[in-house]
């Protein structure tokens, strides 16, 4: 029996044999491990050609021959064009730059160099095979530091390669603030680190009596000491200031930094560049507030405050197994395998993915991490971006500790913390895996292994259905793209995954460890989790950006509401009868888009084609509807944190007109002044006109997240989901699931009970032998961390100059 369009299995461990069968790192923990410099990365799709009935599965292998039809206009800077920009950067002796080897905090620097994305005015006459390939530019981030007011700035650079021809712009229109700056107020962290271990100095003895040591800035102290994010900004007299809160440092290898608190706090006023005129504002604890540091010692002193031992780390903290072993956990579970190889292609060189009648370019940012482009099915267009815009964490509490944190994370970036996954765990054992790189601070970091793409049976059937004499069904087999990024405390999941009714779900999970609060009958803020640790009440928001495009880039929003009525019909002897109908409308303009789901999730929403109507005269879309409970806007209004800097997270889903002036809903910088950010979200609605328009829609995934000591010692990624499902809407005449042959029709005799007939359509599942060490992971060849590779000074004839490890960066 030949093998013929298998469908994946899921097989037990004890089984040997298949058959058909149902840029700033946050304040957590760091560390290196250096390890051995492979020679080059490489992905490897391997496609089996195994004919085979009676042997061995993977019988013989060889490399995909999938090749992209085109060129990935959107992938990230080559390691040429990188050193090349980074090269060009420094022969412009206006802006004096120091190479970052040798900066201190008082030289201009080069922060980051990628790629500018494409307009998408300029991309789709290349992509619909109508005009030449868009020039190349480079999007360079540059840090202002000499002078007293620092500022980062974006520059455009191209086109590329670097030639006569290049030339080096101020990169502003993509910034409704009208200049790509922002100022920097903190630009001096070794300075301020100082000013932190003086304070700690002075209360000493407090810190002795708390922690047992105090806080000099050294990796053997027992006290750490962290700011909050945002900084704080008066508007009127341009102050800026910070709250800082005491904490007992982790003891061992577990990242149970994030859980420990102290209640402790200090706020400092860090105004200007001249440490001297740094000052103490005042502090905090436990719900008291003294103006100086006097005042503090005194309370202490007199014994006028209620002091409380934090409470130290310890097994409660730990990720290794504790307690009895689960009946029969020592058996190995249940894994998926691939009998016939990968039924998919890649090509990793321009990092595009195909798949059934699905096809997708890859693309790889510092900022958000992975985004999708292109995507089309049939061979037709429906998404031409894809991905992660900004992610909020917003904390609440009754101290600042807490109520003065909201992370916008893509300013410590996606992109550097997304590591290596872990295979078997993360992602099957048979994923192909692809690397990430990106260029920061005049280096090259990759990650190897870091994004996984794997075909995998979902468990239950796509759709089935039993009649009198005969029962079908279909195997839910779909593609998933995923990667992790840790930012400190939180493990981000981000997948897409791509299923043959032409829906796609967009995912986000979370895990890790949660940032606690100190425990002081704070109950409205948060459950009692341990001896002196609150859970803290939090918001996570992610935004996303979808640019649907259905049947071209004139669409529509329609709106459908599933309304309670009471209609007289004629044949209902003129009782009126209590039912629901459907309510028809559009969204006509930006100023109507600001969309909450309804409550009773009785509101749907597609994108919609009018020019196009199907042969019944409905309009042809995607519809695009949360998939759970949790897919969370911020619960706070008018944060007086984020300020204006994350206007995107206050509503479920937003629709504006396509602009190649306004490509994202965020900027990574933001977060430095959050009342006067670069990108405004705001700004994009202007009333235009919805009617048959290239649109945008921006949604929100994310939770309100009330931890509870079910998070400890980590959040699990099972209950701390989102998802988004964006799926057909008389899109085709019938559910294209029907084109998949891995299905079974099973006719039986009613009278009889006995099986008449068995359809299988053409697909016949492996039957051979397989060898379960594929299922099994080298994890001794786990790397991790970044390899870094410095591109300047760059010696093109040795690549690899500089480089000295792979830095292992996390919790």
């Amino acid at each position: 029996m030949r093998i013929s369009s298998p469908a994946l299995l899921a097989v037990s461990g004890l089984a040997a044999v298949t058959s058909a069968s149902p840029f700033f790192m946050k304040n957590f923990a760091t560390g290196k491990k250096p390890i051995s410099m492979p020679a080059q990365y490489k992905h490897a799709v391997l496609q089996n050609n195994n004919q085979n009935t009676t042997g061995p599965c993977y019988a013989s292998s060889t490399l995909s021959t999938t090749k992209s039809p085109l060129d990935n206009i959107f992938s990230a800077l080559s390691e040429v064009e990188a050193a090349s920009v980074t090269k060009f950067l420094h022969e412009q002796s206006d802006l004096n730059l120091t190479a970052n080897v040798n900066a201190t905090s008082w030289d201009n620097v080069i922060v980051l160099v990628e790629l500018l994305q494409p307009n998408k005015s300029d991309a789709l006459p290349y992509l619909n095979g109508e005009g030449p390939k868009p020039h190349r530019y480079s999007k360079a981030t540059i840090q202002f530091q000499a002078t007293l007011e620092p500022y980062i700035q974006e520059f455009m650079v191209g086109p590329l390669p670097v030639s006569n021809e290049t030339t080096l712009q101020p990169l502003n229109y993509p910034f409704n603030k009208g200049v790509g700056i922002q100022k920097i107020h903190n630009a001096d962290p070794d300075e301020y680190s100082q000013f932190l271990v003086n304070i700690s100095t002075s209360i000493e003895d407090i810190l002795i009596n708390m922690f047992g040591g105090t806080f000099t800035n050294s990796p053997d102290d027992v006290v750490t000491i962290g700011p909050s994010d945002p900084l704080w900004i008066d508007d009127e007299t341009g102050a800026v200031t910070t709250w800082n809160e005491y904490s007992p440092a982790p003891t061992g290898l577990y990242g149970t930094g994030s859980l420990l608190r102290s209640g402790l706090a200090v706020r400092t006023d860090l105004t200007g560049r001249d440490p001297s005129k740094w000052s103490v504002l005042g502090w905090y604890y436990i719900g008291q507030f003294f103006k100086t540091t006097d005042d503090l010692k005194a309370a202490f002193n007199n014994g006028t405050v209620d002091y409380i031992k934090p409470q130290p780390d310890g097994d409660w903290g730990v990720t290794a197994p504790s307690g009895p072993v689960l009946p029969q956990d020592e058996i190995p579970p249940p894994v998926s395998v691939q009998p016939a190889g990968p039924r998919y292609g890649v090509d990793t060189e321009e990092e595009y993915i195909e798949w059934m009648d699905y096809s997708f370019f890859i693309s790889f940012t510092r900022d958000t991490g992975m985004r999708l482009f292109d995507i089309k099915y049939k061979g037709e267009r429906i998404v031409y971006e894809l991905g992660m815009q900004e992610a909020v964490a917003h904390y609440a509490g009754m101290g600042p500790g807490e109520s003065a944190q909201a992370f916008l994370d893509s300013y410590y970036g996606f992109g550097p913390n997304a590591f290596e996954l872990v295979k078997g765990y993360d992602c099957p054992a048979h994923a192909t895996m692809l690397n990430t790189s990106f260029y920061w601070r005049e280096a090259r970091r990759s990650h190897e292994n870091s994004i996984c793409i794997f075909e995998i049976d979902a468990g239950y059937p796509a759709a089935r259905h039993t009649a009198v004499n005969y029962v079908y069904t279909t195997k839910n087999v779909h593609l998933v793209v995923r990667s992790v990024s840790t930012l400190g405390n939180y493990d981000y999941m981000f997948e897409y995954a791509f299923f043959h009714d032409g829906s796609i779900h967009i995912t986000v999970r979370a895990s890790g460890y949660i940032a606690a609060a100190f425990w002081a009958a704070n109950a409205d803020y948060g459950f009692h989790i341990e001896d002196t640790v609150s859970g803290s009440m939090h918001d996570h928001v992610l935004n996303y950006k979808l640019d649907l495009d259905i049947h071209g880039t004139k669409n529509s929003l329609m709106k459908l509401d599933v309304v309670p009525t009471t209609e007289v019909y004629p044949w209902a002897d003129g009782q009126p009868r209590n039912t629901m109908k459907l309510k028809r409308s559009f969204i006509e303009t930006e100023d109507d888009s600001k969309i909450d789901w309804a409550p009773n999730l009785s509101t749907m929403y597609a994108v919609v084609n009018k020019d196009t109507p199907n042969k019944w005269g409905e309009y042809p879309g995607y519809r695009i509807s949360p998939a759970t409970a949790s897919t969370a806007h911020l619960t706070i209004v008018n944060s007086s944190d984020l300020k204006n800097s994350a206007r995107f997270a206050e509503h479920h889903l937003y629709a504006v007109q396509q602009k190649d002036t306004e490509p994202r809903s965020a900027y990574s910088f933001n977060s430095l002044d959050t009342a006067n950010p670069v990108v405004d979200f705001d700004k994009f609605f202007d009333g235009e006109s919805l009617d048959q328009e290239d649109l945008v829609l921006y949604f929100n995934l994310g939770m309100h997240h009330v931890p509870d000591t079910q998070d400890l010692p980590n959040t699990v990624f099972t209950t701390a989901q989102s998802t988004v499902v964006i799926s057909p809407q008389n899109y085709f005449l019938q559910n294209p699931i029907r084109e998949t042959i891995q299905q079974v029709e099973i006719n039986y005799d009613l009278e009889s009970q006995a099986v008449t007939g068995i359809k299988k359509f053409g697909s016949e599942p492996a039957v051979c032998t397989y060898d379960m060490s594929n299922t099994v992971a080298n994890l001794s060849d786990y790397h991790g961390g970044d390899l870094v590779v410095r591109k300047w000074p760059y010696d093109p004839s040795n690549p690899f100059f500089g480089t000295t490890e792979i830095e292992q960066i996390g919790n």
